[in-house]
């Protein structure tokens, strides 16, 4: 059971940033001596394609609306990262945790995180000015970086702390879509109001039938 906490955490970032996952851990395998971390991302070719996507990342994920489209890329990239991080993760500790199951969770918890980030960054572009997004995406990373870091010498804490923020997120979710919705219903009673004060009034004798009334 050791890998769980590690899987379950690589997971969740995977669905925030699979790049920075795997340009953590690889560099965390080979210059920390994390013994938990697979041979694969240790590559010298691994690590600087990871390290150019992060750089891509970096940059579109702070721009209102690219972010979005980029999210929408990443729907399946990010969910298959976390599966086979979590395969891997499961592979270097025999018999802990099958590599199927690993790479399920994997899967799962980063198709979550995603799915929460990809919302939050859709009500987040609601707003016209752009340091929100900057704001956003600076602190998806540091925590990407900071709970990944975490798993690899406390993985049950920051598993635990992955957790949480996944429960965040969700009700930051739900806030955001009851915030939206009210704020479109708003939206559309307004238009109809200014229609209906807008419309023409009919007068006396013009065939629409209306009567005046006389003073």
């Amino acid at each position: 059971m050791s890998v769980v906490p590690l899987v379950f955490t690589s997971g969740w970032a995977s669905g925030i940033n699979a790049y920075a996952v795997v340009l953590l851990l690889g560099l965390l395998g080979r210059f920390g001596g994390a013994d938990s971390v697979p041979p694969t991302l240790e590559r010298t070719d691994v690590l600087i394609a990871a390290a150019v996507l992060f750089l891509c990342e970096a940059v579109a994920d702070k721009i209102p609306y690219v972010d979005s489209v980029w999210d929408v890329i990443h729907t399946v990239i990010r969910p298959i990262a976390g599966a086979t991080i979590g395969a891997l993760l499961a592979g270097q500790d025999p018999g802990s945790l099958g590599e199927v199951a690993a790479g399920a969770m994997g899967g799962t918890t980063a198709l979550i995180s995603h799915g929460i980030k990809a919302s939050l960054r859709m009500a987040i572009n609601t707003s016209p000015e752009p340091a929100s997004n900057i704001i956003a995406s600076i602190t998806e990373d540091l925590s990407v970086a900071g709970l990944v870091t975490l798993a690899i010498f406390h993985p049950w804490l920051a598993a635990s702390a992955a957790a949480v923020l996944i429960l965040v997120g969700a009700l930051l979710v739900w806030f955001a879509v009851s915030r939206i919705r009210r704020f479109l219903v708003r939206r559309r009673e307004r238009k109809a109001d200014r229609a209906a004060a807008h419309q023409p009034v009919p007068a006396a004798g013009d065939g629409s039938g209306a009567t005046r009334v006389p003073y």
